[in-house]
Formats: C-alpha cells, sequence, structure tokens
C-alpha cells in the first residue's frame, strides 16, 4: 500500500482491510474521527502506539500531553504541520 492510496481510502466507509491498529487510529483521525483514533491506541504501550498517540494529543492542542508521549516513542517534538507529520507517520507504517 502506498500513502497515496491510503490517502485516497479516506472517502470510503471502513478503514482499508488487514492494516495495523496504528494505521486504523491514523485512517480514523483523517477522516476527522480524534475520539474513535485515540480509543484505538490509547492502551497499547509501544514506541509506535506512543507516537501516534503524541500526535493525536498535538492535534489535540494538548502540547504538555503531547511532549510526554513524544518523549515515549522516541522522538522529538516535530517542526512540521500536522498535515506533514501525519503524512509522514502514516509512511512509515506502510
Amino acid at each position: 500500500m502506498e500513502l497515496e492510496y491510503f490517502s485516497a481510502s479516506l472517502h470510503q466507509q471502513d478503514p482499508p482491510p488487514a492494516i495495523s491498529v496504528y494505521l486504523q487510529a491514523l485512517w480514523y483521525d483523517g477522516k476527522g474521527d480524534w475520539h474513535k483514533a485515540h480509543e484505538l491506541i490509547q492502551d497499547i504501550d509501544d514506541k509506535k502506539a506512543a507516537w501516534v498517540h503524541a500526535y493525536l494529543h498535538r492535534k489535540e492542542g494538548d502540547q504538555g500531553n503531547a511532549k510526554y508521549w513524544y518523549s515515549r516513542a522516541g522522538k522529538t517534538f516535530p517542526a512540521v504541520s500536522l498535515q506533514q507529520e501525519w503524512e509522514m507517520i502514516v509512511a512509515a507504517f506502510i
């Protein structure tokens, strides 16, 4: 799967079949369903989930919480737009 296909799938009712929970969370976020994205990712305890979790809290505007999750993910707080970061994370997980 490529980023373009993943992005185009946002026009569908359901996420593409057989994608990881990380990509599912990003898909729901891309559809504007922040709460579903957060629900999917919040209880997973690994660095990939922490990165998605950090991004979601950054998007929410909770910078302090985002910084905590970026630290858990081993990432620095990004200096790119939210859209650029979303694309970066999706590309990393595809």
